[in-house]
């Protein structure tokens, strides 16, 4: 089996580092045409320039921060109207710390960034995506869709309303042709992953090497993931193979999360 993306077009949001950029990069070298974006113009222009393949890619810049600004600028730079196949919500977490310490503003910008700002998209791409009876929506979520992460109060309940949506709107949107489906990363070796360690670190104490082995010691498979092995599922669920998964959530976590 090999994913053949060669007449598609993906928008992955958040593709500057990470996983998003992992996934960029996978759905480059399956030959689909990649419009990256992300808020830092300059990380962009890196990533496009090593995106592979025989598409047509390129970059836009937007901050999430300000949803219905950064989604009318995407809009607006699209190689034309209603060219997207593909589309990868993916944002970075909020900060972390305990939910009880937390202000409504912390959760009105989490809430902005990811499920709004997913939905303006949808909203914007999904038309053109029912009128050809195809479409992919991914959204990059986190484990703790299925069991809270401790000191991540704000991004535990935004991820939370994230699936939720989700699986409303592919229970709309599945008769047209367009399927939703959540990707939930456990600890993956990304810069986000290490800003949670060093906090840990400093508020427990202990060693970052120290709080890295605690991390590891719970996943089954004995290691962080890899960003490239999530990119690996999205290539899948973007394409015609993965036709018939609709409205789930997939955890990618090394056998971390004791649930069925």
């Amino acid at each position: 089996m090999k994913v053949n993306l060669s007449d598609k077009t993906a928008l992955i949001c958040g593709a500057s580092k990470g996983i998003g950029k992992a996934i960029a990069m996978q759905l480059a070298e399956s030959g689909a045409n990649v419009i990256i974006t992300a808020r830092n113009i300059k990380d962009l222009m890196a990533v496009n320039s090593q995106l592979g393949g025989n598409g047509k890619h390129n970059y836009i810049a937007a901050d999430f921060q300000e949803p219905e600004k950064a989604v009318k600028i995407i809009i607006s730079q699209l190689p034309s109207k209603g060219c997207i196949d593909i589309l990868v919500n993916n944002s970075g977490g909020p900060p972390a710390g305990k939910i009880i310490k937390n202000e409504i503003e912390d959760f009105r910008l989490g809430i902005e960034r990811h499920l709004f700002a997913s939905h303006l998209l949808v909203k914007a791409l999904s038309p053109a995506m029912e009128e050809r009876r195809w479409g992919r929506i991914l959204n990059i979520i986190s484990i703790s869709v299925k069991q809270p992460i401790d000191n991540l109060g704000v991004s535990n309940t935004v991820r939370g309303a994230m699936a939720s949506w989700a699986k409303t709107l592919a229970g709309e949107l599945g008769p047209s042709g367009i399927t939703i489906n959540n990707i939930l990363p456990g600890q993956t070796a990304t810069a986000r992953l290490f800003y949670l360690i060093e906090n840990m670190a400093k508020n427990s104490g202990k060693q970052t090497s120290e709080v890295e082995e605690q991390l590891i010691s719970q996943i089954p498979v004995g290691r962080f993931a890899k960003p490239e092995e999530i990119a690996y599922l999205a290539a899948f669920l973007a394409s015609d193979f993965a036709a018939f998964i609709n409205g789930t959530s997939i955890p990618v976590d090394g056998g971390f999360l004791k649930s069925l």
